[in-house]
């Protein structure tokens, strides 16, 4: 009986080149993938896709309006942060500049949070937050790298010496199954060399059916009425919360639209935190005191799903 040949072999791709599949939005600084947005979804640009070309891109301060629609259409929170300083990245290779992607710095919740990762700047003045990085799906892979260097250099120019960003390491889904928010573990800071400085206070958010968080300073918003409280009161009443009632208590209403719209309270172990030192030189750099020691090595991982 002649002899059966073998099966041919077939060659498994490096394991490096393989796309994470399990949607976890993230994926550690080892691979050679890189996030991008589009009207608040993620992609992934490969490396070998084509390398970045500064030619074609160029950095341009953005008035806030325009950094607030662009940010708002794509960033899968869907919000917009208080901004002090905004960057637009503008595709240069055709004859009409296209925003490409944006940068916000701005003004910290709390003055606490700054002060205590750089005690020595002055908090919203020296140091600013990193609040939104965003760029489209049409951005070749390193761009973020080149975009973060130029940012840094126009905030060093306006006296800004240190940059704090958070990355939320939990996914969320909503209640129909769909992906929110992605879980980020700070993958564009990490090839940056950011400080990791540990994480954030681990605190109760308060999820919402749609996948969202209705934050601290957004509830206060509504209990007291302050500027900003009509949005908050919008959001929770397309989600099922019944209109309020004229001469009602503010905080009353609110506990009955989160009872209403089935909001739960979940556990967050707290957000990454990074820490950026600007200066002309490492000897300027050095000279800029952590509040906090620098821990090693970066996180690789996003939690779990909320």
């Amino acid at each position: 009986m002649p002899s059966i040949p073998p099966d041919p072999v077939v060659p498994v791709p490096a394991l490096q080149d393989c796309l994470p599949t399990d949607n976890l939005g993230e994926i550690p600084t080892a691979t050679p993938w890189c996030q991008r947005w589009q009207n608040r979804r993620h992609s992934f640009r490969h490396t070998s896709d084509g390398g970045f070309d500064p030619r074609h891109f160029q950095l341009e301060p953005l008035a806030v309006r325009k950094a607030k629609e662009f940010v708002l259409r794509h960033h899968y929170s869907g919000s917009f942060p208080s901004a002090k300083k905004t960057f637009g990245l503008y595709n240069i290779s055709d004859s009409e500049p296209r925003l490409s992607g944006v940068a916000v710095f701005g003004l910290s919740v709390s003055r606490a949070v700054l002060e205590r990762a750089l005690p020595g700047l002055e908090p919203n003045v020296a140091s600013l937050e990193c609040s939104r990085f965003v760029l489209l799906d049409e951005c070749p892979a390193n761009t973020e790298s080149w975009f973060l260097a130029r940012c840094f250099d126009e905030l060093l120019a306006s006296n800004v010496r240190g940059v704090v960003s958070f990355a939320d390491p939990v996914p969320r889904i909503a209640n129909t199954g769909e992906l929110v928010a992605v879980g980020h573990i700070g993958t564009i800071y990490q090839a940056s060399n950011a400080a990791y400085t540990g994480r954030a206070t681990a605190r109760t958010i308060k999820l919402l059916p749609d996948g969202t968080v209705l934050n601290d300073r957004a509830a206060q918003k509504v209990r007291k009425q302050e500027q900003g409280h009509e949005y908050v009161e919008a959001k929770l009443m397309s989600l099922g919360a019944p209109v309020p009632r004229a001469g009602c208590n503010p905080a009353l209403w609110l506990r009955e639209a989160l009872h209403a719209v089935g909001a739960r309270n979940v556990r967050h172990r707290g957000a990454h935190r990074y820490v950026f030192r600007l200066g002309k030189n490492q000897r300027e750099r050095d000279r800029i005191a952590l509040g906090y020691p620098e821990i090693k090595p970066y996180p690789k991982r996003p939690d779990s799903c909320v």
